[in-house]
């Protein structure tokens, strides 16, 4: 087994750019071309990643394994990796409740694996002091994580105490920061109905003008990402009833951001077509796939 080898699922958008970080601190990294895209597979060539067979070729010559992909996937992907008879260090990075981080971790139980929980904020890295990998879990895991990292775009961040930590504060800050944008298409949507939507962009631009509320084209980044953060409200909706918080607020983004899933990483779609689709009350099918993952 390598010394830094660690096997990344999956790069996509983040991910990538995760791996990437990896690969600049001097790690192997590895993925699973199966299944993937074609820009998938141009970005795994540009940022320097290994192709892995299968998944317990990965597993067999990675010591760390990350998963970064979409919420509903994440249990799943780390039964896969159990399955596989994975032996290290396994990071959910991904944007789940303390609820869910319990049950990732109960499946590697009784196995030789350390579960670490981390939770990723800002944007997919490029530029330093922007993005943010909270880590919580056992110390030496952690910082065996942490150094992965050094001297990257991404910035490892530890958090004593145990796994569930920074599932909660990725969780928490996405809450404000994701529902925001829900709330923004909700006025609009309102405004738009009564015929004085102009007349609040004008009155945002002046009084919130760093606001999605403050253009439809800040509101328009919301589109093409909303089939990731529907289950991202569902995750936030149970963690908040696991402290007795009301989970009102991220149910209803969660039922605004299906309402647009059907622009999934369409960079074309404008702020005017996301609040039509709430003002005509159209959903997409929700039949579709949300993971994607394939992984045997």
């Amino acid at each position: 087994m390598g010394h830094r080898d660690v096997g990344i699922l999956h790069p996509g958008a983040m991910g990538a750019r995760v791996a990437a970080q990896a690969v600049t601190a001097g790690a192997v990294v590895r993925w699973l071309p199966q299944g993937r895209s074609a820009a998938t597979r141009a970005r795994a060539v540009e940022y320097g990643l290994r192709s892995a067979a299968n998944l317990q070729e990965l597993a067999e010559n990675c010591e760390v394994v990350l998963s970064v992909c979409p919420p509903a996937a994440a249990l799943d992907v780390a039964g896969q990796v159990a399955a596989a008879g994975f032996r290290g260090v396994y990071v959910d990075a991904n944007a789940v409740s303390p609820e869910r981080m319990a049950e990732i971790t109960g499946v590697f139980e009784g196995s030789a694996v350390t579960v670490v929980d981390g939770g990723i904020t800002g944007p997919p890295p490029r530029e330093t002091d922007r993005t943010r990998l909270y880590l919580s879990g056992d110390d030496t895991a952690v910082a065996r994580v942490a150094a992965l990292f050094d001297g990257s775009a991404l910035i490892p961040v530890t958090l004593a105490g145990p796994i569930g930590r920074a599932s909660a504060l990725k969780l928490a800050f996405a809450a404000y920061n994701k529902i925001s944008y829900a709330l923004a298409a909700q006025a609009c949507a309102l405004a738009d109905g009564h015929g004085v939507l102009d007349d609040l962009l004008d009155l945002a631009r002046q009084m919130l003008p760093e606001t999605p509320l403050a253009g439809t084209e800040h509101l328009a980044a919301a589109g093409p990402r909303a089939w990731r953060w529907e289950p991202e409200m569902r995750e936030i909706a149970q963690a908040c009833r696991g402290v007795g918080v009301p989970s009102a607020f991220a149910e209803a983004a969660a039922e605004t951001f299906a309402r647009w899933e059907a622009h999934k990483d369409d960079t074309t779609v404008t702020g005017e077509r996301l609040i039509a689709d709430l003002v005509q009350g159209t959903s997409p099918s929700m039949s579709r796939d949300r993971t994607g993952l394939p992984l045997r």
